[in-house]
């Protein structure tokens, strides 16, 4: 039975609603006088049901699918503007038990190299993300209680925080390890982390189950009742997923809505950020053995109809994706992509040698920051480092009300140039700084508040000329 308030996994993930979704959204996928009341509905930019947004993912009515891209692009626009968060991840292991189908961390696979991270490699690692620019980092480990213990993750997360290089520091620490008890997520909560992300993979159980042969992971109730006990732990920025490829893709679009709606309706608060990876090939997992992949009109289409049912949530896209397809959907929906990507453990102080590989899969857009940043310059976008929500206490539900409101751009506007500033100061190329003081110049001037205007262009001189760092609204 279905059961949006359900503490219980099936319920509130609940496959006779989900067949009962896509049944209704198939014999509609046609009818125009109900696209257009769900598009009326969206319109107002508050979200729309699962069984809403799956019927406008399947419409087959052209100029409806036209509206259905305009529509997000215009949310997309009135809640996040033009910026663009940056971040990166950093694996610390690829140790794992887990027997999982798709990924080469699987403890059978013994042809990749396992490595762990000690504290002295991460301060190399750390220093030299700090030196590209980035703020934000998304720290990833295999599930292993002997080699990637809780007290691990967390002396990583206290290293990482320490360490100050030049004017580089890492102002936001998310984490993405394997479900875990309501005790460690408290000790992640003290820890200071940003954002508790995790995968579902697939919110179908028979094929979950047979993707998770072994391991602790193959406890599906456990793995998806996860985002439950962060909260109760005190965690109230999550993030949500599924690796598209695995499943299909309309199975786990409504599965991923319905569980952000579950997290809605029992904390009061959605997830903070929604992730669209698609699966890719890695070490010895051939992405072409697996039948549910998806095109990129469809990734597209995906995009645009999530960020049209969670008006507010972020939505990540990593270099798992082209330069083409992250360009395509940035305007869609994403509010967050990567840049300068490593996948493998450590591999940003050093390259890994040919014989040592470590990637958790390939990546598909391998350039630098800099010219990653200076790519969204160029569309007209601002890459964001800003981390200031999180350090000033506005997540969850605090968050969520600043976007509702409209405020939110009189915060992250300003506080999105004036990290760009930074970046630019200490860390871009000639061209790229270039390129950057002229957006800067032009944007200042969309800060709707006349008094933050001000602020902000008296900090952004402070950057400049007297090297001073760290503002924030």
């Amino acid at each position: 039975m279905y059961n949006v308030m359900s503490p219980r996994a099936e319920e509130f993930i609940s496959d006779e609603e989900i067949q009962s979704s896509l049944s209704y959204a198939e014999q509609n996928k046609n009818n125009r006088e109900v696209i257009e009341r769900i598009l009326e509905k969206a319109s107002e930019m508050k979200g729309i049901s699962h069984k809403e947004a799956i019927t406008l993912l399947d419409c087959e009515i052209e100029d409806l699918n036209e509206r259905i891209y305009q529509l997000a692009e215009a949310i997309k626009q009135e809640f996040y503007g033009n910026r663009v968060v940056m971040f990166a991840p950093l694996y610390l292991s690829n140790y794992c038990i887990n027997g999982c189908k798709y990924c080469p961390y699987h403890l059978k696979n013994k042809n990749i190299t396992r490595k762990k991270l000690t504290q002295e490699d991460i301060v190399r690692e750390v220093t030299a993300l700090q030196d590209m620019g980035h703020k934000r980092l998304a720290l990833e480990a295999g599930e292993d209680p002997v080699n990637n213990p809780i007290e691990y993750i967390l002396e990583s997360i206290r290293t990482i925080y320490s360490i100050k290089h030049k004017n580089g520091a890492i102002r936001r620490v998310n984490i993405n390890i394997a479900a875990t008890t309501v005790d460690n997520y408290r000790l992640l909560k003290e820890a200071g982390i940003g954002t508790y992300i995790l995968f579902q993979e697939t919110y179908h159980k028979e094929s979950y189950l047979e993707l998770h042969p072994t391991g602790p992971k193959h406890d599906y109730d456990y793995h998806t009742t996860a985002m439950d006990r962060a909260m109760e732990g005190g965690i109230d920025d999550v993030g949500v997923g599924v690796l598209f490829g695995l499943d299909k893709y309309r199975y786990e679009f409504a599965g991923l809505l319905m569980h952000a709606e579950h997290l809605e309706a029992a904390f009061g608060v959605g997830p903070h950020t929604i992730s669209v990876p698609r699966l890719r090939n890695a070490d010895d997992i051939d992405a072409d053995s697996f039948t549910n992949g998806i095109d990129d009109d469809t990734f597209a289409k995906i995009v645009a109809c999530i960020r049209i049912a969670v008006p507010y949530t972020g939505m990540i896209i990593s270099t798992r994706e082209s330069q083409k397809v992250r360009e395509r959907v940035l305007h869609l929906g994403i509010s967050q992509i990567s840049g300068g990507s490593r996948t493998s453990v450590g591999g940003y102080y050093e390259p890994e040698p040919e014989d040592e590989k470590s990637e958790q899969f390939d990546v598909s857009d391998t350039r630098s920051l800099d010219e990653v940043v200076r790519w969204l310059m160029e569309m007209d976008y601002i890459p964001s480092f800003c981390t200031a929500c999180y350090r000033e206490g506005r997540t969850g539900d605090r968050f969520m009300s600043l976007c509702k409101s409209g405020q939110i751009q009189n915060c992250c506007h300003p506080n999105a140039l004036m990290t760009l500033k930074e970046y630019l100061m200490d860390y871009a190329s000639p061209e790229t700084k270039t390129i950057g003081d002229k957006l800067i110049e032009r944007e200042v001037l969309n800060v709707p508040n006349e008094k933050a205007r001000a602020v902000v262009t008296e900090n952004l001189r402070y950057i400049e000329q007297d090297n001073r760092r760290d503002f924030r609204f």
